[in-house]
């Protein structure tokens, strides 16, 4: 208990320790103690590199990588003030000065310049380099692993926890590899500085020992001369291992244990290349003038190697073989692998690459948790429990683009730019870009940058995000399309569900009148139409005393929209109001007699040219009281309904059509707004 509370105090107080090391002169004893941790603490760092097994594991690094070189640097000015002032900075930098380097300046500077190049040239500048592109390629990667991971999540592979973490992982991948890029200039920046402040010692210790000192310039350039190399040691070799530890991290790959463990077993797994490379030891020693005792002991050891690789390799064949005895592994074409694959989704929303980011845990990036609202929205509305949808990516899609499929066939697509929100309204031309066609409901809009959603909103526009455009698009094809997302596994679900508060309706109905398949095709009968099937009591009831007379599906269609009754008219009314377009009766009278019966349920065989005359007028009834904000439905006789929806869905697919007997009795007044006669439609 009392080490976890004094480790949240460590590192604030060793920077804060650092920051008075700046400023304070330190003892030649204390600073070889801080000297001895430095060297220490970095050995640390480099060898907890190489064992952990991702880099995730180590992911402090990059903020240890900003404490140790303002740590070194404080070494460095601690030690560059003790050097110049008294010509000693402990027996640490002394040691370095003389017994490493042999008391030689020649040599002291060679090794602290290769040392500096090495440092400088080669590693930081790789692992300078590596980190930049692991962060852009981790960057470039996440919403692509994003995806992945909500698609797991549909399909059921994984659960919410492991996918919050899983998504937690990708998010500190990429902090991670952006934070290596900043860090990565920590150490190239702690090379200049060390080279720097070198030089500095250099001159600075020549003219204090002679001018200060009264030294003579040999015994000056000796005595300092030598301390400075040892203090560049002291501070280049930890700086040397931290570059190290540096392109390690950021050079490892996906392995499945440490590093030594993962560069044992690859190194090892070819018997050949380590018998080759036997060979050509053992062969170098006998070359003329070679020495012999070397290249025979490198080359014995790689064949020895060899063959206990070989025989390793022998045990583990061995030992892979005896479970697969009983029974042989699946291959990768099995019937219910490719069965899997061949599989037809019911729903699925397509984005293009760029459209990645919509799938997310943001405000905009909501759409998995919209898709999951629009499902309860749809199933209380409609009364159908949509399938869920398969969410993927797709590079065929244009950029900015989205797309809609049902089975397999596409029913929709939109546009959604990154960064924009699109402004719907009529005054947008001092908006900027093109004007689009809003996809449901034909408003004209623009696409607008974010940044401008309040000016957009200032002009009246009504302003809507890229996922309420998508959802609402989806929505759209969902009620379009219900008919074909009610499967038969559906009807016997929803069966199943009204068996269990009204057996009695459904045991005289289900299997004794009507099969599944006769019921899901009047159930179909009716979403096509947009009439909710929430109320399958009362239409099951309907389909009971009309199942007796005869099955044909208009017949059953139009008993089941009966029984409904005042419900298909509800969602029409406004303010108490319903208001209808009605057919003049003699114009009424001849489609009655144009009524025929045929395959798929009756047609009126009327010319072609009158068809034209009527969707003509209905246009322009409708468009006359959609101009004042009026929602108008078309009302017949019940004989001619089915057939006059059929032809009336070419012209004017969203015109409900409804018989007398549907919005009679509603409570509601009905209020006639136009009249389609052979000649003319009559406003009222």
């Amino acid at each position: 208990m009392k080490n976890r509370s004094l480790a949240p105090m460590a590192v604030p107080a060793g920077v804060v320790g650092i920051v008075l090391m700046l400023v304070v002169p330190l003892p030649a004893a204390l600073l070889d103690v801080l000297i001895a941790v430095n060297i220490t603490a970095s050995l640390v760092i480099l060898l907890t590199s190489m064992y952990v097994k991702r880099p995730l594991d180590f992911s402090v690094f990059p903020s240890l990588i900003l404490v140790f070189t303002l740590f070194r640097l404080g070494l460095n000015v601690a030690s560059t003030r003790l050097v110049l002032r008294d010509g000693y900075a402990g027996q640490v930098i002394d040691a370095f000065g003389h017994f490493v380097v042999g008391g030689s300046l020649v040599i002291g500077l060679v090794i602290f310049l290769i040392l500096v190049v090495i440092q400088f040239v080669v590693i930081t500048n790789g692992a300078g380099r590596v980190a930049e592109v692991g962060a852009r390629f981790t960057l470039d990667a996440m919403p692509g692993k994003q995806m992945a991971i909500d698609a797991d999540l549909n399909s059921g592979l994984i659960d919410e926890e492991q996918a919050r973490r899983r998504r937690a992982d990708v998010a500190a991948e990429a902090d991670f590899y952006g934070a290596m890029d900043g860090g990565s200039k920590f150490v190239k920046g702690d090379a200049i500085a060390g080279i720097v402040i070198t030089v500095i010692n250099l001159i600075g210790g020549f003219v204090i020992g002679m001018l200060q000192m009264g030294m003579s310039p040999t015994e000056a350039l000796e005595r300092f001369s030598l301390l400075t190399i040892g203090d560049g040691l002291v501070t280049q070799i930890p700086a040397l291992l931290l570059s190290v530890s540096t392109g390690i991290v950021v050079t490892r790959a996906t392995a499945e244990g440490d590093m030594g463990s993962a560069a044992a077993k690859q190194l090892t797994q070819s018997r050949n290349a380590l018998l080759i490379a036997g060979g050509g030891a053992v062969s170098l020693a006998l070359l003329p003038g070679m020495p012999k005792l070397p290249f025979l002991l490198v080359g014995c050891v790689l064949i020895i190697v060899a063959q206990r690789t070989k025989a390793t390799q022998a045990r583990e064949e061995k030992a892979a073989l005896v479970p697969a005895a009983p029974a042989a592994a699946p291959s990768a074409d099995t019937p219910e692998q490719l069965i899997e694959q061949m599989r037809v989704h019911t729903l699925e929303i397509l984005l293009a690459p760029d459209l990645v980011d919509l799938v997310g845990d943001g405000p905009e990036q909501d759409l998995l948790a919209r898709v999951r609202g629009l499902r309860r929205k749809t199933a209380l509305d409609l009364g159908i429990v949509v399938p869920p949808v398969r969410t993927r990516d797709s590079v065929d899609l244009p950029p900015a683009t989205y797309a809609v499929r049902i089975a397999g066939v596409e029913v929709g697509r939109g546009q959604a730019p990154a960064g924009r929100v699109l402004a719907l309204g009529d005054d947008l031309a001092a908006l900027p870009g093109s004007v689009v066609q809003e996809p449901v409901f034909g408003l004209a809009g623009k696409w607008v940058p974010a940044e401008l959603r309040h000016a957009a909103e200032m002009t009246g526009a009504t302003v809507v995000d890229r996922v309420s455009v998508l959802i609402t698009h989806l929505g759209a094809l969902i009620n379009q399309n219900a008919a074909r997302l009610l499967g038969r596994e559906d009807v016997r679900v929803l069966t199943e569900g009204i068996k269990r508060v009204n057996p009695s309706v459904v045991e005289e109905l289900v299997p004794t009148l009507m099969s599944l398949g006769e019921v899901q095709r009047v159930l179909q009968g009716l979403l096509t139409e947009e009439v909710p099937i929430r109320d399958l009591g009362r239409i099951y009831e309907a389909l009971t005393l009309r199942a007796r007379a005869g099955t044909d599906p208009e017949g059953l269609v139009e008993a089941a929209r009966s029984a409904l009754g005042p419900a298909l008219s509800a969602p029409y009314v406004q303010d108490g109001v319903l208001r209808v377009v009605t057919l003049e009766p003699l114009l009424e009278q001849q489609l009655v007699e144009s009524v025929r019966p045929a395959e798929h349920g009756t047609q009126l065989l009327v010319d072609p040219s009158r068809v034209e005359l009527v969707l003509a007028q209905l246009r322009d009834a409708v468009a006359h009281a959609e101009a004042s904000g009026r929602t108008v439905l078309l009302v017949c006789a019940p004989t001619i309904r089915p057939a006059l929806r059929r032809l009336v869905a070419l012209g004017l697919p969203r015109l409900p059509v409804l018989s007398y007997g549907e919005v009679t009795g509603a409570g509601v007044t009905i209020e006639t707004v136009g009249v389609v006669s052979s000649g003319h439609a009559v406003a009222a």
